[in-house]
Order: C-alpha cells, then sequence, then structure tokens
C-alpha cells in the first residue's frame, strides 16, 4: 500500500530533521543577522511641522500677513458647526475665518449631533428669534431681505462640511430647524478652486461667511479684508502645483468628468439636475 508523502517522511529521516530544524530563537538572530541589526536601531519618529498660534498654519507658509492687523469689529456672531472630519484637513478655512473676528464673535462647535441636554448654550442661541441658520432651500428666505428689518445684534448658524455632510447634520439635529433658514442668493463664482465643490455657485464656508457678515453689517469691505487670507492660500498652492479644480456641475456640462458614474439612483439623479441647470 502506498503513502501519502507526509507519511513517507516517518521514521528515522524525520527524527533526524527534528533534530536539525533550528528553534525559534535561532532563527529571529538569523533574521537579525541577515538584516545587518537593523531591528536594533531606534525608530525615528517625524517631528510636526511647527504652526503659527493665529492662522494655524505651517510656520514657513504662514498667512499672518493676509490677515487683518486687528479682529474685524463686528456686532453679529457666528456659529461654526463643524463636522468632525473638517477638523483634519489641510487646506481648512475656518481657521482663517476665525483668525480675522474676535473671539467672542466666531464659535466652533465639533460634532454631528447636538442635544438640548448636552450644548444649553447652543440651544438656547437657537431658541433666540434673533438667530438665522445659513442654510440653502425651498423653505430658505434671502438674508439681504431678512437684513433689512433687524431686530437687535444677530447670531448666524454655519454649518462646516461636505454638502452631504451638511445634510445630515441639519437634518438630524432638531435644534437647528428652529432658527429662521436663510440662504445668500448670489452669482458669485467660488474662489476655493482647489477643492471641488458640487455647482458653480458653491461657497466654502469661509466665503459663506463673509458674504453673510458683509451683508449683515451693511459693509463690503468685511467681505474683502476677510477673502483676502484665502485667496493667499490658493495662489501658494497653485503656485507649489496644485490644480484648478473645477465644480462638478462645470466637469459633466463640459464633458470633463472623468469618474466611473454613480450606480445609487439618487445619485446619478443628482447629477443629471445639475447638467440641466436645476437648483438641487
Amino acid at each position: 500500500m502506498e503513502r501519502s508523502p507526509a507519511a513517507a517522511r516517518e521514521g528515522p529521516v524525520a527524527a533526524q530533521e527534528a533534530t536539525e530544524r533550528p528553534t525559534a530563537e535561532e532563527e529571529e538572530e538569523s533574521d537579525g543577522d541577515g538584516c545587518g541589526g537593523l531591528w536594533a536601531l531606534p525608530v525615528e519618529r517625524c517631528p510636526r511641522r511647527p504652526e503659527c498660534d493665529r492662522c494655524s498654519r505651517p510656520q514657513k507658509v504662514c498667512l499672518c500677513p493676509y490677515l487683518p492687523v486687528h479682529p474685524l469689529k463686528v456686532s453679529t456672531c457666528l456659529y461654526i458647526i463643524q463636522h468632525p472630519a473638517e477638523e483634519s484637513r489641510v487646506l481648512r478655512t475656518v481657521p482663517l475665518l476665525a483668525a480675522c473676528l474676535p473671539q467672542d464673535k466666531c464659535k466652533v462647535l465639533i460634532g454631528r449631533r447636538f442635544s438640548e441636554d448636552r450644548y444649553p448654550e447652543l440651544a438656547a442661541v437657537c431658541r433666540n428669534s434673533n438667530t438665522l441658520i445659513l442654510y440653502p432651500g425651498a423653505e430658505a428666505a434671502n438674508l439681504e431681505e431678512t437684513a433689512l428689518h433687524p431686530s437687535g445684534p444677530s447670531v448666524i448658524i454655519i454649518i462646516d462640511g461636505t454638502w452631504s455632510q451638511a445634510k445630515d447634520i441639519f437634518y438630524k439635529n432638531s435644534l437647528f430647524r428652529l432658527p429662521k433658514q436663510v440662504q445668500l442668493e448670489t452669482n458669485i463664482s467660488s474662489q476655493y478652486v482647489i477643492r471641488t465643490q458640487p455647482t458653480n455657485r458653491c461657497l466654502s464656508t469661509l466665503e459663506c461667511a463673509a458674504t453673510a457678515l458683509a451683508i449683515m453689517e451693511k459693509n463690503e469691505a468685511i467681505q474683502e479684508t476677510i477673502l483676502r487670507p484665502l485667496q493667499a492660500l490658493c495662489s501658494f498652492q497653485l503656485q507649489h502645483g496644485a490644480q484648478i479644480h473645477h465644480s462638478k456641475e462645470h466637469l459633466l456640462k463640459n464633458g470633463l468628468y472623468d469618474k466611473p458614474m454613480p450606480k445609487n439612483k439618487r445619485k446619478l439623479r443628482r447629477m443629471e439636475l445639475l447638467v440641466n441647470n436645476v437648483k438641487i
């Protein structure tokens, strides 16, 4: 009867191989010798580049020369509701916005869910009749028309994140349905050209805040001042290899969209609306 290859190794030959097989300690020593003792070398951690305390940019590319010398004097207070994913983005705009304003006029809250129990101060702000939330939609009023009849110092809530993240935060937090909903009705194109926007009319958080403050404070110079560091940021990135990002709307209309079309019917429908100039 034939034996399997494994069974054929039984007997004296197997016993001899067992005595010749190296132990685990011997294998480790052999590996270490083969690598020339590299395992014994200390691991050097790459230090994080020092950041500017004011603009939160690396010190070598600090944007403070483009910020106002002193924080802008405004009566309107901003509450920035920031999705956690935005906090780690290298080219985020909220730190530049905050650097342009007094600390008590630009408050940043990070998270996805905001309950009244955990955020009593935010809840009180949302219940204030002078509070507005900047979020587009069919029910949103024109901010310029709302600003014509002020009843006191206003608070504007702005959600910072991608459009899908902002939508999730807006609709899944009942507190944000309490303030009056407003939107910017403007044909301004975004100057934040180093990041892809859904449409040509979509603005970055900094741009939305700059436009809204200029309207509420009735001072166009505020918008110009806040946009200056953003323009410098984009200019620097483009000079060092970054490419201009056209909006998804522009890419689709001009046949330049090179990514696979989504299989999800809802997402595919949104793309069709972009091509057909339907406001979404």
